[in-house]
């Protein structure tokens, strides 16, 4: 992967690049501090909460693993990451996620697939950090894009 590319907006998080094209999906509103606000039930919040700590700690796990030089471990946690995670969002859920979500979301599952392919057939250190550093951006990308608030945090009844 090369870390020029142009960033894009994460998560998910468990998004498929089949439902990337979603016309249904909602546009997210501005917020105070600049970034879009997606607007979920306390239980789909708490589903994309635990996906970003499911992800932090496959992050952990891969770069634990690249420190002792195990790649197959580094790209098994890789693979945890990647598209079989996002096919876990319900349809109703990824409905009101906007466009620039779901896509960056798909890309990003994409690329721990590849990380992993990459690092049991590669087995270079290296390669595979700078693949997840190019990755890792598309995550702050979309944490300075978006935020995720319930009706009741984002003041509405």
């Amino acid at each position: 992967m090369n870390p020029t590319l142009p960033l894009a907006v994460l998560l998910s998080l468990q998004l498929g690049s089949a439902y990337a094209q979603d016309p249904h999906a909602h546009p997210a509103a501005p917020a105070h501090d600049g970034r879009a606000i997606l607007t979920l039930n306390p239980d789909e919040r708490a589903m994309i909460l635990d996906e970003m700590r499911r992800f932090l700690d496959g992050v952990q796990k891969m770069t634990a693993a690249m420190g002792q030089q195990d790649m197959p471990a580094a790209a098994a946690a890789a693979r945890d990451m990647g598209r079989k995670m996002a096919h876990e969002v319900p349809p109703a859920l990824r409905a009101k996620l906007p466009l620039e979500f779901r896509q960056l979301g798909a890309s990003v599952h994409g690329d721990f697939d590849q990380i992993a392919l990459d690092a049991e057939s590669l087995k270079d250190v290296s390669y595979s950090l700078g693949q997840l550093s190019a990755t890792l951006q598309k995550c702050v990308s979309c944490h300075t894009m978006y935020q995720i608030q319930t009706p009741e945090l984002n003041g509405e009844h």
